[in-house]
């Protein structure tokens, strides 16, 4: 059913959810898997202190977000899966603008992705990049919770 799955990661504990159930859906659909991480530069040239040591701080950006990349590639090599691997400078605008116009280039039929399941204020303040590439994704939207939310849901 699902050929090409995309898999937007940070290297957060729900990105980790969200890419083991990307990982065992790939694998049982025999589909492709593209692991997407953006670098969000646009935050760091938003914030007051942010011009300031911007180089610095990108260069940061970008090598930890090779790891990010190398170590999942890694867990999906582990699991059967060779992926594909991508890093996006985010320069102007949401993190789900990205997601959403990667998918589109890549012709993804499904996105993966962890959420933090934020509500009320935490989400008005916060905003929800996952809820953004549900309103505007060109294909279904598969959305994980971590581990952690769903643990202190159930108490």
């Amino acid at each position: 059913m699902y050929k090409r799955i995309l898999v937007p990661i940070d290297g957060s504990s729900t990105s980790a959810a969200g890419l083991k159930q990307a990982l065992l859906l790939a694998r049982d659909q025999h589909a492709k898997l593209k692991l997407l991480h953006v670098i969000d530069e646009f935050r760091v040239f938003a914030t007051p202190d942010g011009g300031l040591n911007a180089g610095a701080i990108i260069s940061a950006l970008k090598r930890g977000g090779r790891e990010v990349l190398r170590r999942a590639a890694r867990r999906a090599a582990a699991s059967g899966v060779k992926p594909e691997a991508a890093m996006v400078e985010n320069l102007s605008g949401r993190v789900a603008d990205i997601v959403v116009d990667q998918a589109k280039r890549w012709r993804a039929d499904l996105i993966v992705m962890g959420t933090h399941g934020r509500r009320g204020v935490n989400r008005a303040l916060l905003g929800s990049d996952a809820e953004l590439v549900v309103r505007q994704a060109p294909a279904p939207v598969l959305l994980v919770r971590s581990g952690a939310r769903r643990r202190r849901a159930a108490h």
